[in-house]
């Protein structure tokens, strides 16, 4: 039987569908296609499911991706994002276990705070980004993307390994729950009615476990990809489905999938592994030099240091830039060239933005042409148009943030 092929809208990636007829049994290629806690439940919503990163999940519902879109930066959308790995390092050796392995100050992490990092190669090279949260409950509290699901776990048991070789006290679980993410600016509102716990004290990045809308052992980080406020809610698997239908009787609360997600998260200038960040660009290129602990840079301790402590101090050859972009919209590899019309670059991700109503991209250009305001061209169909190397985010984010 054949898969259905969905171009998803603004993705950048042709994802291969489920079979059109959800009722027939799934060919030997398609049953490896995992499935979330709240699969039905999408169906139920009129989700229309796509193969993403080995799991089936919802690209869109009833509604528009651009509906969508700007639903998430008006109200607040639901989105399932139980595909990410999400694990646990315990042990009185934790910290340097991941900081083995990762360019962040996980040290210096207060109780209950996180910090976006990245997992490096000796040759400099981001291996995947993910965020680092060092729990009151003494552990680390660790969420990485489903697409190096098995490379991050290998790389994080190997270390474990390791370290345990050496006498060190670590251990790694594997956290089997679902994750919601609920984003946008009303959020937090539809989230204080059903906790206990005062919303207003948990800042941008930080994370607390407690009871949602009476579902016990949630952990409530302050934190998305949608550069609006927001939380990401780590329930136990049993009670995803509850959870989100608790959220989704609140007005406010739309289901959201796929193409909502990477137009909001490419408007707020966030990166996409595998596209814009991969094992091949460093994290200076990659214009995220921010999450390099300064203790880290002093200490040189972390793979690749050589190498991006050298490009911090000296001169990087080509760097990660916003495009607005004139014409038509600007996707994934479409050549970046100079005003002379020389290739000097690719772009990585395209879209337009349903919020400045023209296109938006990011990709990697030589380091004298990184200058916001520098004019470029990028050629879509074999026709040059005009495109202009711009500040991110795009669109300026929310994030709460005590003041």
């Amino acid at each position: 039987m054949q898969r259905a092929m969905t171009v998803v809208p603004h993705l950048g990636l042709r994802l291969q569908a489920l079979p059109l007829a959800l009722g027939r049994p799934l060919s030997r290629a398609q049953d490896v296609l995992r499935r979330t806690p709240l699969y039905d439940f999408h169906l139920a919503h009129g989700g229309k499911m796509v193969a993403f990163a080995g799991w089936s999940l919802p690209v869109q519902y009833r509604d528009s991706h651009v509906d969508s879109h700007l639903h998430t930066r008006r109200h607040c959308s639901l989105f399932d994002v139980s595909h990410m790995l999400q694990t646990k390092i315990l042990g009185c050796d934790r910290v340097k276990l991941m900081e083995s392995l990762v360019v962040g100050d996980i040290a210096e992490l207060r109780p209950n705070q996180g910090t976006l990092s990245l997992f490096t190669n000796e040759g400099g090279g981001i291996e995947d980004d993910l965020i680092v949260t060092s729990t009151s409950e003494g552990y680390l509290y660790v969420v990485s993307n489903a697409g190096c699901w098995d490379k991050d776990l290998a790389l994080m048991q190997g270390k474990v390994r390791e370290l345990q070789n050496m006498g060190s006290d670590v251990s790694l679980e594997v956290v089997d729950n679902a994750l919601l993410a609920l984003q946008g600016p009303t959020a937090t509102q539809v989230l204080q009615a059903g906790v206990a716990d005062d919303l207003r004290k948990l800042p941008f990045m930080t994370s607390a476990v407690m009871e949602v809308f009476g579902v016990s052992g949630c952990r409530v980080t302050r934190c998305g990809y949608t550069g609006e406020d927001g939380v990401e809610i780590s329930v136990p698997a049993a009670a995803a489905v509850r959870l989100a239908a608790a959220l989704l009787e609140n007005p406010e609360v739309k289901l959201a999938g796929l193409a909502a997600r990477d137009s909001l998260r490419l408007e707020a200038g966030l990166c996409l592994y595998g596209s814009d960040i991969d094992e091949h660009t460093t994290p200076v290129e990659g214009s995220l030099s921010w999450t390099l602990g300064k203790r880290r840079r002093a200490a040189m301790d972390f793979p690749g240091a050589s190498v991006i402590i050298a490009q911090l101090k000296g001169k990087v050859q080509r760097r990660r830039v916003g495009l607005t972009c004139e014409g038509a919209p600007v996707r994934a590899h479409s050549p970046i060239l100079n005003m002379e019309g020389t290739v000097i670059g690719t772009v990585t991700s395209g879209c337009p933005s349903p919020c400045l109503k023209k296109n938006v991209a990011m990709g990697y250009v030589p380091s004298e042409y990184s200058r916001p305001g520098t004019p470029l061209l990028v050629e879509v169909r074999r026709k040059q148009q005009m495109a202009v190397v711009s500040k991110m985010p795009f669109v300026t984010t929310n994030y709460y943030t005590l003041k």
